[in-house]
């Protein structure tokens, strides 16, 4: 296996560089070939739409790297001096020196002053030369943007022939349809593209240019012009008055201009006899590339970005109390959606025929939580993420809690708070989008289609991050935060704005605040900083110890700078989740066995009370407020809920002396006799339905009573009454009238109304929609970099010339018959020489490889796959073709 090994590594001698000898590489393809196994590895980490599937060869990664789809995920993933660098080289001569992309970035140094190109007010036209600072700042941050991308392959060649891929300048040149950031126009010769000969000498001439023979020359003299500063500031001296503040309105662009070109003012007349502004339509004008690099001093952009706006803390807090803060909103997003859950067991919402719920059902969820619309969805959406809420399927389909909500409420509250905010972080649905638009102008319902937003995850793991390089306890400014992020990840060309919804579900503005350009990671990052608040995740805008520790970050201090934002392994999320929990545990209140009762038929729980007595008493009473204390109040209608739970008068008299810091009071005590001594005087039951009593007089006076008359009741005897209505209409109606009676069955038995809690069949919880493929790991890419250079080791090696009949096109793998294929695998094993296979393998599929046979017996080769690197077995009848490699040197 050795010598197969000492084989291979002179067949790559052999090769030679990849230019063959020849100087630079002449393509992208041979300038991987150049690249070490940990630079296509960083290639395949960056970029990892290219390994689905795995390429065969250096070539076909190549191919694939100059793809559009994956060329423009590519520049949208790189950071904004990165992308300036790109839109430099987009506008540079192809192939561009590093100098000369340098001069691009920084300016040419010799700006023109206002002695020789004077603006309307006495000013330069182009704009001022960037400050020494910032031309240093540029000149050392330009090899990292370089690197940049070069390491994704998006520019290849050495600094001499620095090159931008194909479809890279496509996407990035300035065309009239989609102008670039740069704000510079077409070249000379794209805008003279179909002007006349007679034209061109006329414009020659006016220029002070001798005439030349072709229209190809006079383009090459008039740019040439424009490209030498110092003829461009003598001509622009003899400009008449008016004609360099036309200049200056289009040197910073857009480039195009509005003008009657047949009748110009005498000002842009000039201008357009010398090319300095050239015709693009009737009543357009457009300002060549090279003129507007003049003005500007060489330089491709007005604001180069070479370094991000610090991030200074806009306030600082002491660390515990951020924790106490956050602990605090942690514990009420549990609250809440414990109470959005036990709303829903017992009235579930239907669900929209177009899927998602009604904005009917949306209301009267948030006026039962007492928060807004928006944040209601937020949290509906949450407890759909978290596998907490489904759909039941059924013919009539409504939502409810599904069976994995029980098991998450017998779980501690801080596991139960640790699995709500993994299922945030992960989640692409964005509840910031319910109540806007889609693209088809319909509205965007909560729990409904096109909530998915895959950049999310992404987003708030960044903002957490951003968060966390601060010192702890500060906090950050959230135009700074957003500034940074646009950055990071600038929005790129042709985005069209997702229509707004009218407000954040989580409160965090309005549309009507929101600019126009606001791209979906800045509306995203605002989201994130609310929803981060409401779950307790941040407290007082600052990032708690848990929070850190969700990231997978110490707990105190600040974080490096690009730490806690790549992807982990489930693992790693399972660790970094239990440690945040923990953190969490110790901040929580615990749970209280008392309530405070008072003499005005209220009840106090000073804290969180445990979970027998919440459910208990959120029977017997109702919640009249919350905040760091519930206050509950007991009510006629309240306790008479409790009573036909089950409970009679001395269980509840029981439970509140029990649970009660402070003696049971009279009037809370009368209540509750009274009502028991009414519930279930009357009994009703189906007939349609009767009220039957052992009082006479009661039925009586129910009969005498002029708001029966809806129930159109009748007596059938001295104790019964009967009525048309329907058994629960004639609860409704007598208790309405004051009365408590209580349903009975066929029996006689007193029926007891206990609200059932509904469940859903078994659900997952819904999937995330990943943004691209997922990023490799280490081994896949280990494996990925061995197998692509193998198959290019096969598909570049040397092989002995065959005879044209037994040959095919040229660089393709000859084909041979049986015999010769036999004869020339067992010459092979014989010598211990490597040949050049075809093969085809059961599923139809043709590769080219390089083995080195061992034996050959039986129909079948045992050889060394210098392409799969371990030895294999193959069927004789499905090799294709052989073909020698070239003889060894020396």
């Amino acid at each position: 296996m050795t010598s197969s090994r000492n084989r291979e590594a002179r067949v790559a001698a052999e090769t030679g560089p990849a230019d063959g000898g020849r100087g630079a590489p002449r393509t992208l393809a041979e300038e991987l070939r150049t690249r070490p196994d940990d630079a296509l590895a960083t290639l395949l980490r960056a970029r990892p739409d290219l390994l689905s599937p795995v390429p065969n060869d250096l070539t076909q990664l190549a191919t694939r790297a100059g793809t559009r789809a994956s060329v423009v995920r590519a520049v949208e993933r790189l950071d904004r001096f990165a992308l300036q660098t790109a839109e430099a080289l987009a506008v540079a001569p192809d192939p561009c020196p590093y100098e000369t992309l340098r001069d691009l970035m920084t300016g040419t140094g010799d700006q023109p002053g206002p002695d020789d190109q004077p603006g309307p007010g006495g000013e330069p036209a182009g704009a001022a030369s960037l400050p020494d600072g910032l031309r240093a700042r540029i000149a050392e941050e330009l090899p990292r943007a370089v690197a940049t991308l070069r390491g994704q392959a998006l520019v290849w060649g050495g600094d001499d022939r620095l090159r931008l891929v194909r479809t890279a300048r496509e996407l990035l040149t300035p065309s009239p349809g989609a102008p670039s950031p740069t704000g510079l126009g077409p070249t000379v010769q794209e805008a003279t593209a179909g002007t006349s000969p007679g034209l061109l000498q006329a414009l020659l001439a006016t220029a002070g240019l001798p005439p030349t023979h072709d229209p190809v020359t006079a383009v090459a003299a008039l740019a040439g012009l424009f490209c030498d500063r110092a003829r461009m500031a003598a001509l622009l001296a003899g400009a008449p008055e008016g004609a360099l503040a036309v200049l200056a309105k289009l040197v910073w662009g857009p480039p195009y201009g509005e003008v009657s070109v047949a009748a110009p003012s005498p000002p842009v007349a000039w201008l357009l006899e010398r090319g300095l502004l050239l015709p693009s339509g009737p009543r357009n004008v457009v300002l060549p590339r090279e003129v507007a690099l003049h003005l500007r001093g060489g330089r491709a952009h007005r604001a180069p970005e070479p370094l991000p706006a610090p991030l200074p803390p806009a306030a600082e807090h002491r660390p515990q109390a951020v924790d106490s803060t956050a602990a605090g909103q942690a514990f009420t997003a549990l609250d809440t959606v414990e109470e959005l859950m036990g709303q829903w067991e017992t009235a579930a919402p239907q669900v929209l025929r177009a899927g998602g719920l009604s904005v009917r059902d949306l209301k009267r969820t948030a006026v039962a939580l007492d928060v807004t619309e928006q944040t209601a969805a937020f949290w509906i959406e949450l407890a759909y993420a978290a596998g907490l809420l489904a759909s039941d399927g059924e013919t009539d389909e409504r939502y409810a809690p599904t069976p994995a909500y029980d098991d998450w409420l017998r779980l501690a509250p801080e596991e139960r708070w640790a699995g709500l905010v993994s299922a945030w972080l992960a989640a692409t649905r964005t509840a910031g989008l319910i109540g806007g638009r889609d693209a088809k102008g319909r509205t965007l319902a909560a729990l409904g289609p096109e909530l998915d937003r895959s950049p999310a995850p992404e987003v708030r793991r960044r903002l957490l991050t951003l968060l966390a390089t601060l010192p702890s306890g500060a906090s950050a400014d959230a135009d700074g935060l957003l500034a940074r992020l646009r950055w990071e990840r600038p929005p790129h060309r042709g985005a069209a704005p997702a229509v707004p919804a009218p407000s954040s579900p989580s409160g965090a503005g309005s549309a009507s605040s929101a600019s126009p350009g606001d791209d979906l990671r800045s509306r995203l990052a605002r989201w994130t900083l609310t929803e981060a608040e409401l779950l307790g995740v941040t407290g007082r805008g600052a990032l708690s110890s848990h929070g850190r520790a969700l990231l997978g970050l110490p707990p105190e201090g600040p974080a490096p700078a690009r730490a806690g934002e790549q992807p982990t392994t489930p693992a790693e999320t399972a660790t970094a989740t239990a440690n945040a929990a923990r953190l969490l545990a110790p901040l929580l209140p615990e749970p209280l066995d008392h309530v405070l009762l008072q003499a005005d038929l209220t009840a106090v729980a000073p804290g969180p009370l445990e979970r027998p007595l919440a459910e208990t008493l959120g029977v017997l009473a109702e919640v009249e407020s919350k905040g760091g204390a519930t206050v509950y109040r007991f009510t006629p209608a309240s306790v008479r809920r409790a009573l036909d739970a089950g409970r009679a008068a001395d269980d509840l008299h029981t439970f509140l002396t029990a649970h009660s810091r402070t003696p049971v009071p009279q009037p809370l005590a009368y209540l509750i006799d009274d009502v028991a001594r009414k519930h279930g005087h009357l009994r009703i039951g189906a007939a349609s339905a009767y009220v039957r009593c052992d009082d006479e007089a009661l039925l009586v006076e129910i009969l005498a009573d002029r708001r029966s008359a809806g129930l159109r009741l009748r007596r059938l005897a001295p104790t019964v009454l009967a009525s048309q209505a329907p058994p629960d209409a004639l609860l409704d109606g007598l208790r309405a009238m004051g009365y408590a009676p209580a349903a009975e069955s066929a029996e006689g038995d007193v029926l007891i109304t206990r609200a059932e809690a509904q469940r859903t069949p078994h659900r997952t919880a819904p999937t995330p929609v990943p943004d691209g493929p997922p990023r490799p790991d280490d081994t896949l890419l280990g494996a990925a970099v061995r197998a692509i250079r193998a198959g290019d080791l096969a598909a570049t090696a040397p092989h002995k010339p065959v005879p044209a009949a037994a040959g095919t096109a040229s660089g393709r793998l000859p084909r041979t018959t049986s015999a010769d294929t036999l004869a020339t695998m067992q010459a092979a094993a014989l010598t211990g020489s490597a040949v050049w296979i075809g093969y085809v393998n059961a599923d139809g599929a043709a590769s080219q490889r390089v083995i080195a046979p061992v034996r050959v017996e039986g129909g079948f080769v045992t050889a060394y796959d210098h392409t799969a690197d371990e030895v294999r077995t193959y069927p004789l009848h499905r090799i294709t073709g052989v073909a020698e490699l070239a003889d060894e040197a020396g």
